[in-house]
């Protein structure tokens, strides 16, 4: 038996000795008394009864440890021409004393605060405060929308909003200030404060006995220590993408997201303490929480936090410029990155002018890691490169190539293996679990490990309906795949309709409710596509109403800035086909997948249960006039 094999089924049968010995590695205030508790199933905690502090095991510990001055984190900013860099002292102070801006403000443990930054150092620094106090965060990523932000403002409830005026996409600026203030005013619930981080490529217009300057509160505050909290008290609230208006809030808690994220550190990444470990992600989603701030500093590493692209800022030598400087060992990052290298620089031309010899790993996730792009980047780097697969609700991998514990054979297409922790099966529409290299739903046997979602923000209800009715003893992972002879698994895509947009999800579900407001609609389906460079795209097909004789391609524009205005540009809106009408079931439901299949040129089946089986013709007929339907 190898040693992946070992700890893996160590992991399975033995979970409680497994994670009571990984936890030895975090700083508790007060010892655990139960490693699981499974009395109420499906809702199991972890480390019941132990007290710690997240921001403390993240950076005191490693100041009174003898880090106090390693680099924590590097800020490195090609917009702005800036790079800025904090000892584990330096960060652990500015993060006292904006604890201490937090606290003057009124909040407490268990108050949330919503963070709506750009990447700044200051966003790392108000989610690691607000750790600090016990308070909730919940960061909102920056190119959202205002009533995207709304939705989260009033689920959420802050007691505080911390921003900042602006940020730079490429070359474009964007204000945050007539976001924030238009979600403020869209919401029912208001926060008592914003405070506003004044950046010097836009100045914020400020409300007058709400809005705060961030220097102006910082000038005068006083440092504050670590609040102790459970290890089943929240951390965090994270909102993801859902089927309906309204946005799922995934808690993270506090004890077993630390054990997980230092376990992971060190057996999936082959990072260690002292290391330099970069993920080229966003604050605003869970790679940003998990592995730009909470797990590289929980493990004492120096963390890279980057203001800009993998090409055009400014060049597609961006990414190896950044870990030639900084010493890089690690970089995560998403497929849709790298694809965009290979296109501006298909030859690699611009990695020879940087040394990349302290490079060990590539890993890559967020999205299906197309052999294409392995390939290419595999070739180019002579490095290894892993696809690992995980979500927003597990917080941290599910499957991998576990570079800490034994190397496997790569195989393009495929994530490699389950993580220790995580009983992964392949179950048919009944429930029943599948064989080897037959296609099913993936699911991950109950319990959990420690770090991934015990439930959702104040909706236990829809925690179990959304993930665990569906399959009664596992977690429902909304992915369809299987696991092939070698125990190598290989996921094929969603079964629900949330597209991957460059690894950020999007429901196309929350698109298709802001195409149908406009007038001219009757009815509408927006289905994901295959797209080279960005993994999906969302493509619209129209039915207008009856007499509507207004311009076509004024309505498709109207459509686009709908979208636009609504979920934001990061929905990459920008393709409406208008048609006569739309392929569906005799119960009326239209057939989104056979679409998919259709625009994507994939053999597809005649739905047995279609109601105009000409209709499907008509629709192809419609896509290959933009391109699309090509097998």
């Amino acid at each position: 038996m190898g040693r992946y094999e070992e700890i893996y089924q160590e992991s399975i049968n033995d979970p409680v000795g497994f994670w009571d010995r990984a936890a030895k590695e975090i700083t508790w205030f007060k010892p655990y008394e139960r490693v699981l508790d499974d009395s109420n199933p499906p809702f199991y905690r972890w480390f019941v009864g132990g007290e710690l502090n997240t921001c403390y095991n993240a950076l005191d510990r490693h100041v009174e440890n003898g880090r106090a001055e390693q680099t924590a984190l590097i800020y490195d900013s090609p917009v702005t021409n800036q790079i800025r860099k904090f000892t584990y002292r330096e960060l652990r102070d500015y993060v006292a004393r904006f604890a201490g801006v937090l606290r003057s403000l009124g909040v407490d443990k268990g108050d949330t605060v919503v963070i709506y930054m750009p990447m700044i150092p200051e966003a790392a620094v108000a989610m690691l405060a607000c750790a600090r106090l016990g308070a909730v965060h919940s960061v909102v990523f920056g190119g959202f929308a205002a009533n995207e932000l709304a939705v989260r403002i009033d689920d959420a409830k802050p007691k505080v909003i911390v921003s900042a005026s602006g940020a730079v996409e490429v070359t474009r600026l964007i204000e945050y200030k007539p976001l924030l203030d238009s979600a403020i005013e869209m919401a029912s619930h208001k926060p008592e404060k914003c405070i506003i981080y004044q950046r010097n490529l836009v100045k914020a217009e400020m409300t007058p006995g709400r809005d705060l300057d961030w220097e102006e509160l910082i000038s005068k505050a006083e440092p504050v220590d670590c609040v102790p909290v459970k290890a089943t008290d929240p951390l965090y609230i994270l909102y993801t993408s859902g089927t309906t208006g309204v946005p799922k809030g995934v808690v993270r808690d506090n004890g077993g997201h630390a054990v997980a994220l230092r376990w992971s550190m060190e057996h999936i990444y082959n990072v260690k303490p002292g290391d330099v470990y970069w993920a080229a992600s966003d604050v605003g989603w869970v790679v940003g929480h998990s592995y730009i701030v909470y797990g590289p500093l929980i493990t004492g590493c120096t963390t890279i936090l980057y203001e800009g692209k993998s090409v055009g800022t400014p060049d597609p030598g961006a990414f190896w410029r950044v870990i030639s400087q900084h010493g890089v060992k690690v970089l995560f990052t998403a497929p849709t990155a790298f694809r965009a290298i290979k296109k501006e620089d298909p030859n690699g031309e611009y990695l020879k002018k940087y040394d990349l010899s302290g490079f060990k790993y590539l890993f890559l996730a967020g999205e299906r890691l197309d052999p294409d792009t392995y390939h290419w980047a595999s070739n180019l780097l002579n490095k290894p490169v892993i696809d690992h697969w995980w979500q927003t609700e597990t917080g941290w991998p599910i499957t991998a190539n576990c570079m800490g514990i034994e190397e496997f054979p790569i195989k393009p297409g495929s994530s490699t293996k389950p993580v220790p922790g995580y009983n992964v099966k392949i179950l048919d529409t009944n429930g029943k679990e599948l064989g080897p290299n037959q296609e099913g739903i993936v699911a991950i046997k109950l319990p959990l490990p420690p770090g991934t979602l015990p439930t959702l923000w104040k909706k236990d209800d829809k925690f179990v309906e959304s993930y665990l009715s569906m399959y009664p003893g596992y977690y429902y992972t909304s992915d369809g795949g299987y696991i092939d002879e070698d125990g190598y698994v290989w996921i094929m895509g969603r079964i629900d309709d949330v597209i991957n947009i460059s690894g950020h999800r999007l429901s196309t579900g929350a698109m298709e409710e802001v195409v149908a407001k406009h007038p001219a609609v009757a009815e509408c389906a927006v289905v994901g596509v295959s797209d080279s460079l960005k993994g999906q795209l969302p493509l619209g097909f129209v039915v207008l109403k009856a007499g509507v004789n207004d311009d076509h391609e004024k309505i498709k524009e109207d459509l686009i800035q709908m979208v636009r205005n609504q979920i934001g540009p990061i929905a990459c809106f920008k393709q409406v086909l208008i048609v006569k009408r739309l392929p569906k079931t005799r119960s009326g439901k239209i057939l989104r997948g056979t679409m998919r299949k259709i625009a994507d040129g994939q053999e597809y089946r005649m739905p047995s249960t279609i109601d105009d089986p000409a209709i499907l013709g008509e629709i192809e007929e419609a896509l290959k006039s933009i391109g699309y339907a090509q097998k």
